[in-house]
């Protein structure tokens, strides 16, 4: 079990021996038997209300009986995420996974629009490929109930503590985040990070440099060079295309009160709302391209961020939405601008022409970089 000797026991995924006590105290959760009540049995749920958690609680000790390991868990997880995307998704693709080696860690940093199912994809398409599923950085202002922490640290979540105050505390979690990516990928085993904090809600996939200062912070002292420490992680920018955007919308409003107000206040739970949406929501056709691991000669943060920026630009998978959303921009014609003015109608000028930038901004991100390394 965890102690206080574990450098990262507050932040790291759960082991192998604590999978079973974890499972059975979440079983025992009163809250969490509410919420799955709720979700999947919405009428029942409604007449019976608590009257329902022993046929609930009955269910999950029946699923998990004979859960013990991680990769016990996942496994549960991924027939549920096929389940999921078979309903969710129309069409799914990969490319890129020839060039990832078995039993070789790796840095995957992606674009982010989704706040699971980013990582959920990676994940899913390594597993599915015979590969090792990622470890997955998670934000702890996502954890805001025990219950949730405790699930995305038994599917191999770590966590970023976001909610840090005052320079020594700050400090002290970036130096935690940078040894454990540090320690993870030179051990063998796969990590997944946001190319930035938060979720690129314009769609302009930006590597915020400051992350690539943290890669570094744990090897400051180690006389390394910044250029060497880069190459041993083994970066993997990934591009993740969505045809649909489930939380498009309520993106589109969020920017647009931005825009006019100068802050937006979000709802309390709203980043659970969004958790659901992304899930649940249509995606239409998805792509995830895992580009070339990176490697060069790249003396500053500043030359990391840039080629991670290239990649996830270069190899993002341009679908009809993007296409359409640009043409639209242009005041010119495309044979999918129809789907995306219905999905659109409700919002206000202002809000559809966020709208349309978060869908168009791929496009115009890969013609700049095609250019620029045409040049």
């Amino acid at each position: 079990m965890s102690n206080n000797t574990d450098p990262f026991h507050d932040i790291r995924p759960y082991n192998d021996d604590e999978v079973r006590p974890v499972i059975d105290a979440l079983i025992r959760n009163k809250e969490l038997l509410d919420v799955l009540g709720r979700f999947k049995f919405p009428r029942i749920k409604s007449l019976l209300g608590p009257a329902l958690n022993p046929l609930v609680r009955w269910a999950l000790t029946r699923e998990f009986a004979g859960v013990n390991t991680v990769d016990a868990w996942q496994k549960i997880i991924a027939k549920y995420m096929g389940k999921t995307l078979k309903r969710t998704v129309s069409q799914l693709t990969y490319s890129g996974l020839e060039f990832l080696e078995p039993g070789k860690g790796y840095l995957f940093i992606s674009n982010h629009r989704d706040i699971t199912m980013d990582p959920a994809l990676v994940s899913y398409g390594l597993e599915q490929n015979g590969l090792e599923t990622a470890r997955v950085a998670i934000g702890d202002n996502l954890l805001q109930k025990p219950y949730v922490s405790d699930i995305m640290r038994l599917n191999k979540s770590f966590v970023v503590k976001r909610s840090a105050t005052g320079i020594r505390e700050k400090m002290k979690a970036y130096m935690d985040l940078s040894s454990y990516i540090d320690q993870s990928v030179h051990t063998g085993h796969n990590i997944w990070i946001a190319q930035r904090e938060g979720r690129a809600k314009d769609g302009i996939d930006a590597t915020d440099v400051a992350v690539m200062k943290m890669l570094y912070m744990c090897k400051k002292k180690s006389g390394q060079s910044y250029a060497d420490y880069i190459n041993s992680l083994h970066i993997v920018p990934v591009s993740i295309a969505y045809e649909f955007d489930p939380c498009d919308v309520a993106k589109a409003e969020e920017l647009a009160a931005l825009a006019n107000n100068g802050e937006y206040v979000k709802a309390k739970f709203e980043d659970m709302k969004s958790i659901v949406k992304g899930i649940t929501g249509d995606k239409g056709k998805v792509h995830v391209a895992f580009g070339k691991p990176l490697a060069g000669e790249f003396a500053a943060p500043e030359d990391i961020a840039r080629a991670i920026d290239a990649s996830i630009a270069q190899n993002y998978c341009l679908q009809d939405t993007n296409l359409a959303a640009r043409a639209l921009q242009m005041g010119q014609q495309h044979a999918a601008q129809a789907v995306l003015e219905q999905r659109f109608a409700n919002l206000d000028d202002a809000q559809k022409q966020h709208a349309l930038a978060m869908y168009a901004n791929p496009v115009i991100r890969q013609s700049h970089f095609n250019l620029v390394d045409a040049s």
